[in-house]
């Protein structure tokens, strides 16, 4: 065999080994870093966006042109579509704004200037923002705070229902986003229907509609971004309402801008928002859940998202982290690790590297625990999670980590 042919060969085996292959992932991650424009998103949000979403916003119409008024349309029609209800019963409301803006817009729509009361059930920092806002719109508020790692007791939220008549509103988030924990909203649904027929109830949707299956038929008012598991772009946030319980909503806001039923009512008159609409954003939207439809729709999404979280569990259990939430409280959305309990461990480098390779995680911790949060949702797929992975070990490596960690 000539020289050649032996190095030849050596490189095709050498190329075969597991070593090998992991190296090139972490030259291909550093050598792209500054030739790639985007990076990628590991977060709750803001999030990655597929090629066809960004080009379809390459485009200008005006906010009264007949097919952006045809567009917002179609959007409202298709998300009630998405949720699986009825356009007899239900409306969709898009609202301006980030998501938090159309939550705020619905707490001082949906809940009267005098009489009101409002009970919300939390173990994270997006249900206590549900409280900040109430508090801020003098709204009269029980608060229900449960352990950040656990899921909320449907049973004490029944107590409390059961012991204050007075209560007429209730809330929660579905996918608490700050921990990972995922909620029974269907369960807290159906017994408030039960205890307390004439009581609203209201949940925070942003992480999880239309990528983790739910029922709403038992839910007054849900709101969700553009940007989450729909996979548009931020700008506005999704008010889905029962027609009944919005029509009762009349003169309770205390905002101009964000009064969800006068917002319904311009829209239901001429197909126009009241004021400046995201134009751009919601034609990317619009193919965004065209993109949705495509991908085979909740269950074809939450496939992806779970596959892609089950390559960050295994990969992450490799190098010993561990996760913050036990299995039964989790779910896909987002995962929780804490930090290492190792000195050599800083998070701000960890975090900094990993975004020198364009790997972007979600920045300092929400939770009391010392804990980091990786995204599995968004335009993310499991080669982005193996090539997360590699430069995770890689930094950690840096940092003096042994691996696996004690």
């Amino acid at each position: 065999m000539s020289l050649l042919a032996r190095q030849s060969s050596k490189l095709l085996r050498l190329a075969s080994t597991r070593a090998f292959q992991k190296q090139a992932i972490q030259v291909s991650a550093l050598s792209t870093s500054s030739a790639r424009l985007d990076k990628k998103l590991f977060t709750p949000g803001p999030l990655g966006v597929n090629h066809e979403t960004k080009t379809a916003m390459l485009r200008d119409l005006g906010s009264r042109d007949v097919e952006f008024m045809n567009t917002v349309k179609y959007i409202r029609q298709r998300v009630l579509e998405v949720a699986g209800i009825s356009t007899d019963t239900y409306t969709m409301v898009p609202m301006q704004g980030s998501g938090t803006f159309a939550i705020e817009g619905v707490i001082q729509t949906m809940i009267p200037r005098q009489g009101g009361k409002l009970l919300i059930a939390t173990s994270g920092s997006y249900g206590l923002r549900m409280e900040q806002i109430a508090k801020y719109l003098d709204i009269e508020t029980t608060l229900l705070k449960f352990n950040e790692d656990k899921k909320v007791d449907v049973s004490v939220v029944e107590e409390a229902l059961k012991a204050d008549p007075s209560i007429t509103h209730v809330s929660m988030v579905h996918c608490e986003t700050s921990s990972g924990v995922v909620h029974p909203v269907e369960e807290v649904a159906s017994m408030v229907k039960r205890v307390s027929p004439n009581a609203v109830f209201f949940i925070d949707a942003m992480s999880s509609f239309g990528g983790v299956p739910l029922e709403v038929s038992n839910i007054d008012f849900l709101v969700t971004s553009a940007n989450k598991c729909l996979e548009g772009v931020p700008g506005f946030g999704v008010v889905i309402a029962r027609k009944d319980k919005l029509m009762e909503c009349k003169g309770n806001s205390r905002s101009l801008s964000l009064d969800v039923y006068e917002q319904y009512l311009g829209l239901e008159s001429n197909g126009q928002f009241r004021f400046t609409p995201p134009t751009h954003t919601i034609l990317g939207f619009k193919k965004a859940v065209e993109c949705w439809e495509q991908e085979g729709g909740v269950q074809g999404r939450s496939n992806r998202y779970q596959e892609n979280r089950r390559i960050l569990r295994e990969g992450m259990a490799k190098m010993g982290f561990k996760e913050f939430l036990s299995s039964d409280h989790t779910g896909y959305i987002i995962t929780s690790f804490f930090f290492p309990q190792n000195p050599n461990f800083d998070f701000v480098k960890f975090y900094t590297r990993l975004s020198d390779m364009n790997m972007v995680i979600y920045p300092g911790k929400v939770t009391e625990a010392d804990s980091f949060r990786i995204g599995n949702i968004g335009d993310l797929h499991p080669k982005d999670m193996t090539e997360l992975l590699v430069c995770i070990e890689t930094v950690c490596q840096e940092m003096g980590l042994s691996l696996p960690l004690q």
